[in-house]
Formats: C-alpha cells, sequence, structure tokens
C-alpha cells in the first residue's frame, strides 16, 4: 500500500477539481473507508485510486448544502478566503480566520 501524508488539513477551505462544489475539511480517512457500495457508484472513468487520502467535507455548491466524501486527487486549495455556508459549520468550527476554521476544542483529535 503507497500511503503518504494528507496534503490538505481539518479546517482547510477546498474545492472539487472537477464539480462545482467546495467544503470545509471535518475529517480525513489515509485511505478510502466507505462502503462498496459507495465506491461503486462512483463512474468507472472517473474512479479514483484508494490508495490516498480520503476528505470528509461539509460542502456546500449553488443549490444545497451536504456533506462529501472526496479523494485528494480531486481536491484543490479554494482560494476565495471565503467561509462555507454550511449550516453545521458553527457546530464543529468555533472561528474562521485568514481562510481557515479552528475546531472546536470539544471535538478535537
Amino acid at each position: 500500500m503507497n500511503t503518504h501524508s494528507a496534503k490538505f488539513a481539518i479546517g482547510q477551505v477546498v474545492r472539487h477539481r472537477v464539480y462545482p462544489f467546495r467544503g470545509v475539511i471535518f475529517d480525513v480517512d489515509p485511505t478510502f473507508s466507505n462502503t462498496e457500495e459507495y465506491w461503486l457508484s462512483i463512474p468507472e472513468n472517473i474512479r479514483p485510486h484508494k490508495d490516498q487520502p480520503f476528505y470528509h467535507l461539509l460542502a456546500e455548491n449553488d443549490e444545497s448544502s451536504y456533506v462529501a466524501y472526496v479523494s485528494e486527487q480531486n481536491l484543490v486549495p479554494d482560494d476565495t478566503g471565503e467561509p462555507v455556508g454550511h449550516p453545521q459549520a458553527a457546530m464543529l468550527f468555533e472561528s474562521f480566520r485568514e481562510g481557515q476554521y479552528k475546531l472546536r476544542p470539544r471535538i478535537s483529535h
């Protein structure tokens, strides 16, 4: 297995490389750690490798807010400097400063 350190950090705002959504990272898996059903639901021609970090995001697009599970290869830093409008962000994070969220102490690892 080819493991490496995560490129992105909890609290960092990122956007998807292909699809029009952005979000804040609230957890990281060192490799794919979701169900096989989820894995097979990703179209084969764009299915990422499992042996890379996968990120849990409080995500948003123009229509809704949701939780996303995204491979590292499909994320890029968000350079807008704007907070994410996800309604659960205030439950997990205590502040947003200089483009970065800070986790609430009671839920930090």
